[in-house]
């Protein structure tokens, strides 16, 4: 295998061990009110430790599914996560890990999003709360999940 070496845990990704394995997911959005939404995430180590890659999906057809890469610039002392879903959408989010919080942000003129992700104490449960902003406008509730490891 060509580049076999590389494939070593990487050390600014260590603090995402508590994500890795299979969430079951509950949620709501505001353009669906009084609809529990119901999914599945799961979270694994890429390429032995190098990246981390998220799996998403929620069953209802108004939600896609998605996949993401996480990975670090040592340069620039960051985290960045590429997303892509099932409507040929990808995106790129700067990513925070502080304490018991996780947090993706993408800010862009027409369209912006975050998600913070909260852990519980025995990490056994992620409260995850979306907003967006259109056109630079007010942030939105979006998304809002409750993760509960499987």
């Amino acid at each position: 295998m060509i580049g076999k070496k590389a494939l070593v845990p990487n050390p600014a990704l260590k603090h995402f061990e508590v994500l890795i394995g299979d969430w079951e997911n509950t949620g709501r959005h505001p353009a669906l009110p009084g609809t529990e939404l119901h999914g599945r995430t799961s979270f694994e180590w890429h390429e032995g430790g190098a990246f981390v890659i998220m799996h998403s999906q929620i069953e209802h057809k108004d939600f896609p599914d998605g996949v993401a890469i996480f990975g670090s610039d040592n340069d620039a002392k960051s985290i960045y996560m590429i997303y892509f879903d099932e409507r040929g959408i990808s995106r790129k989010y700067d990513v925070s890990l502080k304490g018991k919080k996780l947090k993706w942000e993408r800010i862009d003129p027409k369209f912006s999003q975050r998600f913070t992700m909260t852990f519980s104490t025995d990490g056994r449960k992620i409260i995850g709360k979306g907003e967006m902003s259109q056109k630079q406008g007010s942030w939105e509730h979006d998304l809002s999940l409750t993760m509960t490891r499987v």
